[in-house]
């Protein structure tokens, strides 16, 4: 302002009085010295606290994230050499959930099952962003057996998040990609127990160590293929799983959606097995909370030393939110037996984070027949993050 006042009298003078302009020169020379030393004064205070804001948002930025101390005889190259660095939040934020489960099963005859009440898997569930270009996720489960409790780390793997073209790559250990209930973990299925041929063919389900490789097509329908390279069993170079997985579908309207699959697994072992998969789903205009219907299916074929097969087929309906019954039928075709099991369920969820479910099974074989009945509980706590389709 005071910059501007001298200004407007300079320019006063210059106007109204030009006789005295020539003889005032000395004068307008001296006002004009004093705005340059104001203009100089000011800027230089500019860049005085412009230079004093930047070192106080440095300061900042090392005590929200400081660097570390870099240990005995390690590298101290610049933090611009070191690649991208975590951001606050995945650094201190991650994801972290917990899910209990626990069953109190009856049982008439040989129907596979143990009497009494039983806690299942308690799941503890880790997931972060490690910076713009990589995601992690870990669980481990904690499960009691034979009056025993075992710790066992279910995954633990690390994703691009940045690779062109579709192309996405996980690496560590995870659920294969087979089948359709293979990547599933326990508290997300449907029934109290998995289905035969998983149980049969892989022990439950597939795990192992490895890399995976995924590719979604840019069309309007979905399109993914995948492959992994896994350790596989009882072999010495660390190399002994092979899969390859596919999988095609789309929306039909707004209220139908369907999804179908083939997978391949491979193991140096000997086994190769085959599984082809087909889930629709439906909901009126998209809305899964007021009403839903789900229908699934698997074929596996397991050729090792003999060629067996199984299959299974469920479907689950919920009339009204927070209600649904369903009903499944598991088959497994072996060269010494024939196993086949039929089950309906019942379960309410009194929100997202708790389910509770009443199951009933009726199983038939070569062994014999047997009769089950399973009361379930699933309760979560802490982060939980969306179920894939």
């Amino acid at each position: 302002m005071r910059v501007v006042l001298i200004a407007s009298a300079v320019m006063a003078l210059t106007v109204f009085v030009p006789g005295a302009a020539t003889a005032q020169d000395s004068e307008i020379e001296e006002l004009r010295a004093a705005v340059d030393a104001l203009r100089a004064d000011y800027e230089a205070r500019i860049a005085e606290l412009e230079q004093r804001l930047a070192v106080a948002e440095q300061n900042a930025a090392q005590s929200v994230n400081p660097a570390p101390v870099a240990a005995e005889g390690a590298s101290t190259a610049p933090v611009a050499a070191q690649g991208p660095q975590r951001s606050a939040d995945a650094a201190f934020n991650p994801a972290i959930g917990v899910v209990f489960q626990g069953f109190l099963n009856g049982v008439e005859g040989p129907a596979g099952e143990e009497e009494g009440f039983a806690v299942g898997e308690t799941e503890l569930i880790m997931s972060a962003n490690v910076d713009d270009k990589f995601t992690a996720y870990l669980t481990a489960a904690l499960a009691f057996e034979d009056g025993e409790s075992e710790l066992e780390l279910e995954e633990a793997w690390v994703e691009t998040t940045a690779l062109p073209a579709g192309f996405s790559a996980r690496f560590g250990r995870m659920f294969s990609g087979i089948g359709y209930l293979n990547e599933r973990h326990m508290h997300t299925w449907d029934f109290a127990d998995q289905a035969l041929p998983y149980e049969v063919f892989l022990d439950g389900r597939y795990v192992d160590n490895g890399v995976q490789v995924r590719w979604l097509a840019p069309t309007d329908l979905y399109v993914e293929l995948g492959g992994e390279i896994m350790q596989g069993e009882g072999d010495p170079s660390g190399l002994g799983g092979y899969t390859a997985f596919g999988n095609v579908g789309g929306d039909v309207g707004t209220s139908h959606s369907w999804l179908a699959g083939l997978s391949h697994l491979e193991q140096d072992s000997g086994q190769r097995l085959d599984i082809a998969h087909f889930v629709w789903k439906w909901a009126p205009d998209g809305n899964w909370r007021q009403k839903n219907f789900i229908f699934q299916a698997e074929y596996l074929e397991n050729r090792d030393i003999v060629t067996d097969s199984g299959w299974y087929a469920q479907a689950i309906y919920q009339p009204i939110p927070r209600w649904r019954f369903g009903a499944r039928v598991d088959s497994v075709d072996l060269e010494l037996d024939d196993p086949r099991r039929y089950s309906v369920m019942l379960d309410w969820s009194n929100s997202e984070f708790s389910r509770l479910r009443l199951q009933a099974s009726h199983s038939d074989g070569d062994s014999g027949d047997g009769n089950a009945w399973t009361l379930q509980y699933i309760h979560s706590i802490g982060a939980h993050g969306a179920h894939t389709f």
